[in-house]
């Protein structure tokens, strides 16, 4: 696409803006490495490889160009046989070999099925989205697709009633078949016609209590912010319209157990900058303003109450949870995004306090660790209680290198505790939290893929979260290098 202008309905089509960690960039720090591999050369390459050409067109940010599918993969070290199903992440995967930003390539997942102590299988499949479809087959142009299927698919996959979903920022979810990673196709979940809107967002949660799915999906035109409550069954049981005043990008929100939380940045989308086609088309925009707004469950969109704060950026929460009159929210926060002015490098992980108790919410923050990190995922059993533990990616930004993904951090009661720093030439993505009966007491394993620039191949780890600093007690070797991508989910098997 590179200089070419969009109209109107075509970047409505494209701009499904995989927004995870986008800004994220940190510093190293001396935290001892460990669980490093010792087959590979001693000799670690440069990552950044030129520095003219973007960076998620370059190094382990490339996309492949195959699906592939291989079976019964090499382990090193002993797969707990507990984990019994289906490990899936997704990213961005351009059909072309090229897009105009990291957030704008096609859908692609990537899926280890572990099963009795062996990796049965790998896959990798592109969503077959009307999008991918137009641009495998003709290049960049104009897929024409219905507005609920304007979507990459590229930001996220979740499991909810027995039901493998990829989902992008925009557009309708697309159903997967966990037994090959094929797409079925674009879904409403079930729901009354046309009750789902155009789109949905990229980071729903599953209340573990009740099971009932929470979502909301946010526009280019009104109703710019829309939230869902999806029942048990996949049925789409209420619906309501949130006014805002405007198009601004809202990638995660949380819940607890009784209300839904968003927040609202001076990130706002830009039709000139869109029909522009070069560059990102949300601009950082100070006078918009940022807030925090609690909707409790049940409740119509009008009664949602906003407390004003400080202008920054969030694109993930790690988790909200009621302590009394106050919602605790932990959140990774930047000073801004997209800003034309240039970004301050950093995303650092707060503590947000909102009291309820009175006619007006009020708000105090917190900023409890210096580490530049994102990505959070907590054990999915905890969504909106409190939490205990939760595990983060760790960024690196170095002159040479650019921005890296590195190694994984655990924090526990919002303090940092430990940590895998993997071998230099390592690269950690997002983990996923596992849980295994066999552990007892609520315990379990994180999973996600690893990037070896040595070598120029990825794996499947899995650690220990009660002992990070050993590294993984298994690698899963993969036939082929594992961009690096979003978010991933645990599918158990039936």
């Amino acid at each position: 696409m590179g200089g070419a202008r969009l109209d109107r309905r075509r970047f409505l089509g494209l701009a499904t803006a995989a927004l995870a960690g986008a800004a994220c960039r940190g510093a190293d720090d001396p935290v001892a490495r460990s669980g490093s591999s010792t087959s590979a050369s001693t000799t670690t390459p440069p990552y950044r490889l030129d520095p003219d050409v973007p960076y998620w067109l370059q190094g382990n940010y490339a996309p492949v160009s195959e699906e592939v599918e291989a079976f019964d993969l090499a382990v090193t070290g002993s797969l707990p046989a507990g984990l019994n199903g289906l490990y899936v992440r997704n990213g961005s995967n351009p059909a072309t070999g090229s897009s105009p930003h990291w957030f704008l390539g096609d859908g692609m997942v990537h899926g280890v099925r572990l099963e009795a102590g062996n990796a049965r299988w790998y896959r990798n499949r592109y969503v077959d989205t009307p999008l991918y479809r137009t641009r495998r087959e003709f290049g960049d142009l104009d897929a024409g697709a219905p507005g609920t299927q304007n979507s990459q698919s590229n930001v996220s996959v979740f499991e909810h009633q027995g039901r493998l979903l990829s989902s992008g920022e925009v557009g309708w979810p697309y159903a997967l078949d966990p037994t090959d990673l094929s797409t079925e196709g674009a879904t409403d979940l079930r729901g009354p016609a046309g009750a789902l809107g155009a789109n949905f967002t990229a980071h729903p949660k599953v209340d573990p209590e009740t099971g009932e799915l929470h979502a909301f999906g946010y526009g280019f035109v009104a109703p710019y912010l829309t939230y869902y409550r999806i029942g048990v069954d996949g049925t789409l049981v209420q619906s309501e319209q949130i006014e805002v005043a405007g198009p601004t990008m809202m990638h995660d929100f949380a819940i607890t157990d009784r209300e839904a939380v968003f927040w609202e940045f001076p990130v706002v989308f830009d039709l000139d900058a869109a029909l522009e086609g070069t560059g990102f088309p949300f601009v950082w925009t100070p006078d918009y303003g940022s807030r925090v707004g609690v909707l409790p469950f049940g409740a119509p969109g009008t009664d949602i109450r906003w407390v004003e704060i400080p202008n920054q950026m969030v694109f993930h929460g790690t988790n909200a949870y009621r302590d009394g009159d106050e919602i605790v929210l932990d959140v990774n926060v930047q000073a801004s995004a997209f800003d034309p002015a240039g970004d301050p490098p950093g995303s650092v992980l707060h503590r947000w306090r909102i009291d309820t108790s009175g006619e007006v919410l009020s708000f105090r923050d917190e900023q409890l660790a210096d580490r530049w990190m994102d990505f959070p995922r907590i054990d999915p059993r905890q969504t909106g209680r409190p939490h205990g533990r939760a595990w983060y990616v760790d960024f690196t930004d170095t002159e040479d290198e650019g921005m890296l993904f590195r190694g994984i951090t655990g924090v526990s009661g919002g303090r940092e505790v430990t940590a895998w720093r993997p071998h230099e030439a390592e690269h950690a993505g997002e983990v996923t939290f596992v849980s295994d009966p066999e552990r007892g007491n609520g315990g379990g394993w994180l999973l996600g893929f690893v990037y070896d620039r040595r070598t120029d191949a990825s794996s499947l780890v899995v650690l220990d979260p009660d002992d990070l600093v050993a590294g993984p007690v298994a690698r899963v070797e993969l036939p082929q290098r594992v961009p690096f991508g979003f978010h991933g989910t645990w599918v158990p098997a039936v």
